[in-house]
């Protein structure tokens, strides 16, 4: 028995040293080919690349629309990542967490997000962003107050992030506090100003404060900016509902 051991502990090939230039060119193909990101990150998990090559899997499998996936094997990125006591582990939770958000599944998200956020390694702009998604999850479970405290832990770390203002300045109109909502909306349209989701809430805001050619005139510049777009039907639909007097 102790030498069929032995022989099996030869054959398994021993996990290779953490290699983020190899991740980086594994990533770059991951995020433009979802089918050769997989097959590349496959090719180096045989070869011991571990948790990175299961990051760089996730990355593919989420290049691929492939959302639940994507999230189960970030997740098992991560748990490879604690185990090796490596600070990716972090990032990998709040890749698994964005990619829950993408499947729908926002209790699965939030989950995946308190991992990447409590430990309290992230730092700036990613934790900004996972603070950000967190918010989003708890928007989708119903949890407002919560979702706004988050929200205001991302503005204030990830100020450069122009979404993080937009979900904040929409949860703020959603909650009846429009003072802020308008505040807010002027950081994220400051940021992005060509967005459509940005201007399509600069027009509801000032529809909710009353400011009907404000509002119009926002709603006419998304439908300007992305005539096929989502946003362009909300905003058609706003224009129909609020005719020019």
């Amino acid at each position: 028995m102790m030498a069929a051991l032995m022989l099996l502990a030869q054959a398994a090939p021993a996990p290779v040293p953490a290699d983020p230039q190899r991740y980086r060119a594994c990533a770059a193909v991951a995020e433009t080919d979802s089918a050769k990101g997989v097959a590349a990150a496959d090719a180096w998990a045989k070869e011991g690349g571990g948790f990175l090559a299961d990051r760089c899997k996730g990355l593919a499998l989420a290049t691929g629309a492939q959302w639940a996936q994507a999230a189960a094997i970030f997740e098992f990125a991560a748990q490879g990542a604690q185990a090796a006591r490596h600070s990716v582990a972090y990032p990998a939770w709040a890749q698994a967490g964005n990619a829950w958000l993408a499947a729908g599944q926002p209790t699965r998200a939030k989950a995946a997000l308190d991992n990447a956020i409590d430990p309290g390694f992230l730092r700036n702009l990613q934790l900004g962003q996972a603070h950000i998604d967190r918010a989003r999850a708890f928007v989708g479970m119903g949890e407002l107050p919560s979702a706004r405290a988050d929200l205001d832990i991302a503005v204030r770390e990830a100020p450069e992030d122009p979404l993080g203002w937009l979900l904040s300045a929409t949860l703020a109109r959603r909650m009846g506090d429009l003072e802020r909502a308008r505040d807010d909306i002027v950081e994220a349209a400051e940021r992005d100003p060509e967005n459509p989701a940005v201007q399509l809430e600069v027009g509801n805001i000032a529809a909710g404060l009353g400011e009907d050619v404000g509002a119009r005139g926002a709603w006419a510049r998304v439908i300007e900016l992305a005539p096929e777009s989502p946003q362009a039907a909300s905003a058609k639909a706003a224009l129909a509902a609020n005719p020019a007097q």
